[in-house]
């Protein structure tokens, strides 16, 4: 009997171990107060401080053109905020889809600056519980890829039928764009660009449990993953950008640092031998996660302008 009760202790001592190691797990990464850009940067091993100088001034020299902030409401009634960088007589725009505790214009000034010298419209978007936008939960692409199809339809109301839409996304952007991709689309979507993206939120804790805590999936992941089910509304495995790549003809530039140490290299081979249609994967020597378009412009860029461009009017 003593025995029993030994066990019974041990169990219950483990299980709220458990619950409180995967209670941290769920507060730290998926409630918007408590995701820290300082912890993820550490996590991901890129050295932002060589950059900083450029993104300030990319962001001042962006912030010179005319913009204008546009709302929208998602589906489940939250406020989203975009900034809109209009380009007279084009009718080309890239949606931008920013990473994980990042917003809009923190990740794409400088490539904004690129896009626009190319003629394209900008629409930076933060994504749901980041920057200006609304919300409580992060959604690692599950939820933000909905409001992705509602900014796609805001485009075409401003820019009209005759409106090009390219998707561009960095990490959990860049996962919530090849989501999006599996979705009923508008004709006007054009092509996608992802950058650094994970196939999933499960697969990329898994890793980072792994690689960055040194702890088993299970039973952590399974208990975060109902946690993340009741008060956020999506489970974890819920949306796989693997599956969504193969569902769409859509053409796909995959980008991919090869020293992340972030989101695996490895699944941006997954995605890319996934994908069913036009498509190309660069991988840029020692860049780290959404390094690339810093530590290697011409690579980076090139890839964008040999198969992306092509597939809009000039």
């Amino acid at each position: 009997m003593r025995l029993e009760k030994l066990f019974a202790g041990a169990a219950l001592a483990a299980a709220a171990g458990t619950y409180g190691v995967s209670q941290y797990f769920f507060n730290r990464t998926m409630i918007r107060s408590n995701a820290k850009r300082e912890k993820t940067q550490k996590m991901a091993g890129t050295n932002w401080d060589a950059y900083i100088p450029t993104i300030r001034a990319s962001k001042e020299k962006l912030k010179q053109y005319a913009h204008e902030d546009i709302f929208i409401t998602s589906q489940d009634g939250l406020k989203l905020h975009g900034t809109f960088f209009p380009l007279e007589g084009s009718k080309k725009v890239v949606i931008c889809f920013h990473g994980y505790t990042s917003e809009g214009l923190n990740d794409y000034s400088t490539l904004a600056l690129f896009y626009r010298s190319h003629g394209f419209n900008l629409m930076i978007v933060d994504e749901r519980a980041h920057g200006r936008s609304e919300g409580t939960y992060i959604g690692f692409g599950c939820l933000d890829r909905k409001d992705a199809v509602l900014w796609i339809e805001e485009m075409i109301k401003y820019l009209g039928e005759e409106a090009e839409i390219l998707l561009h996304g960095d990490s959990m952007g860049g996962a919530t764009v090849l989501m999006t991709a599996g979705l009923l689309l508008p004709s006007q979507v054009k092509a996608i660009v992802s950058d650094c993206a994970f196939t999933s939120a499960w697969e990329v804790f898994q890793s980072v449990l792994k690689n960055s805590y040194h702890l088993p999936a299970f039973p952590i992941l399974h208990t975060a993953n109902e946690m993340v089910k009741k008060k956020a509304g999506y489970g974890l495995k819920d949306c796989n950008a693997k599956e969504e790549v193969a569902k769409t003809k859509l053409p796909i530039l995959f980008l991919h640092g090869k020293a992340d140490t972030f989101v695996p290299c490895s699944m941006a081979q997954e995605l890319y031998h996934a994908c069913t249609g036009p498509k190309k994967l660069v991988l840029i020597e020692g860049a780290g996660h959404v390094e690339s378009c810093y530590r290697d412009a011409t690579v980076f860029e090139g890839a964008i302008e040999e198969f992306i461009f092509p597939y809009f009017s000039k």
